[in-house]
């Protein structure tokens, strides 16, 4: 157990930062785009920001899905990296199928990876509410902006 623990936490911590950098990406693609095109903004410019922002997290995830699947290769685990990948995913989403399973030995890994995995989840869960927040408070400023005064 030690040894799973030795050899996982610093994978999520490799795995923690890379998705920190896919975020600050994101964050800084997202205000140069806002800055960029201030005053101009329109529902299909709203869009392509959201989605911009949705894909470079959604590499962030699948890149640390690589990672792991990796791991589980140097380790033995799977024969092939199909199958590692595929048993990485299942882990990183926390699908839990269990059709494919570790030896004993590395068996705590997959939970480690799932951990990893709902943390990522839930910061970019974050980041597109405050994106959308941001984009609705746009738009209830400019409705605002176009009312008669009563």
């Amino acid at each position: 157990m030690l040894l799973n623990l030795l050899i996982g936490l610093p994978v999520m911590l490799v795995c923690l930062l890379l998705q920190a950098f896919f975020l600050n990406m994101s964050l800084r693609h997202y205000s140069r785009f806002k800055l960029a095109h201030q005053g101009r903004e329109s529902a299909s410019v709203n869009v392509m920001l959201l989605y911009t922002v949705l894909l470079l997290l959604t590499l962030g995830y699948f890149t640390q899905m690589i990672i792991w699947a990796a791991l589980f290769m140097l380790l033995g685990e799977f024969e092939n990296f199909a199958t590692a990948l595929y048993h990485s995913g299942v882990n990183f989403v926390t699908l839990g199928y269990g059709d494919i399973v570790m030896s004993p030995r590395w068996r705590l890994l997959g939970p480690l990876e799932a951990a990893n995995g709902i943390l990522m989840f839930g910061l970019s869960t974050a980041v597109m509410t405050a994106a959308v927040l941001d984009i609705t408070k746009q738009n209830a400023a400019k409705l605002k902006q176009r009312e008669p005064p009563s």
